[in-house]
């Protein structure tokens, strides 16, 4: 069962995540290259807006490999966090990028379906170009498939590729209209349901930016029940100061003032309280990095809050 296993995992799709990553990422920068040339040959804004949602999955995997590589260079004097950010930062310009160019496809779809004018577009040109891009993605997708199940990272890329696959498909359907029917606007509808799938997942990721930036507590951790869980560690008498936030998605980061009773500081088992804290924060809540201040129960903190 495990060689069977092992057989099937073999080949280029049994390669590293990041192997199998940089694959995805080539495998779309060209499909992009060649319907934004298409688009321009053939007066297509489908496959514009095809090659834009490629763009969206292209710099979001740049963005992965990049910032797993600046990410890992150590921290100093300066940057006492090390490079964490850098992948926010590079979100943000993603995100904005992605906003304008969503937004252009789709002024630029509502003013052709409402009058097409004298817009031509060379639908079998079109159609190869987007059965191209179909090809791809599905070559992407067999790449990705095994390791998907085993890397969330993976899995957030494969996904992107079955968008960038449907993308393609309603480029072809387009693409068969307008050469059976030459019904031209059937492109610019194209370009709608292709900017309609862009434009949410832009807005989320500058909603994701904004909330880092603003060190908001991340998404699905609920404060109120990790003040409940270290409240509920023996020695402990009470918590306050509590401060959750990100360097970057998946990298939160805690602090905390509690309060110890006087006779676990009197006993020296203030460093054994410490450690359940980290531990209960670290297996509970995924939060590796995590600052307590202990305090005897007599200490009065004149700026306590939260």
């Amino acid at each position: 069962m495990h060689d069977h296993a092992s057989a099937q995992e073999g080949g280029i799709r049994g390669a590293s995540n990041r192997r199998l990553l940089a694959f995805s990422l080539a495998i779309t920068t060209v499909v992009m290259i060649v319907q934004v040339v298409g688009a321009a040959l053939s007066g297509s804004l489908a496959l514009l807006a095809d090659a834009a949602h490629m763009f969206t999955d292209a710099a979001a995997l740049v963005i992965a490999l990049v910032a797993t590589a600046v990410a890992a260079r150590p921290a100093n004097d300066r940057r006492t966090f090390g490079y964490q950010r850098a992948e926010v930062f590079g979100a943000l310009v993603n995100g904005i990028i992605l906003i304008a160019l969503s937004g252009w496809v789709a002024v630029e779809g509502v003013q052709r379906l409402l009058d097409p004018g004298d817009v031509e577009v060379a639908g079998g040109l079109m159609l190869v170009v987007a059965v191209v891009g179909l090809v791809a993605n599905a070559v992407a997708m067999w790449l990705l498939s095994s390791a998907q199940r085993r890397s969330i990272n993976v899995r957030g890329a494969y996904l992107e590729v079955l968008g960038d696959l449907i993308g393609s498909a309603a480029v072809i359907v387009a693409a068969v209209v307008i050469v059976t029917t030459g019904w031209v606007q059937a492109d610019a509808i194209a370009s709608l349901f292709i900017a309609a799938m862009i434009i949410p997942r832009a807005v989320g990721l500058l909603r994701e930016v904004v909330s880092v930036l603003a060190e908001s507590v991340p998404q699905g951790t609920q404060v109120r029940d990790i003040r409940e869980h270290i409240r509920s560690t023996p020695g402990v008498v009470d918590v306050h100061d509590v401060h959750v936030w990100q360097l970057t998605r998946g990298a939160p980061v805690f602090s905390a003032h509690v309060v110890v009773d006087d006779a676990a500081m009197r006993d020296g088992r203030a460093s054994a309280i410490l450690g359940d804290l980290q531990t209960c924060l670290s297996q509970h809540f995924d939060v590796e990095h995590s600052t307590f201040q202990l305090e005897p129960a007599g200490h009065v903190e004149h700026d306590a809050h939260a």
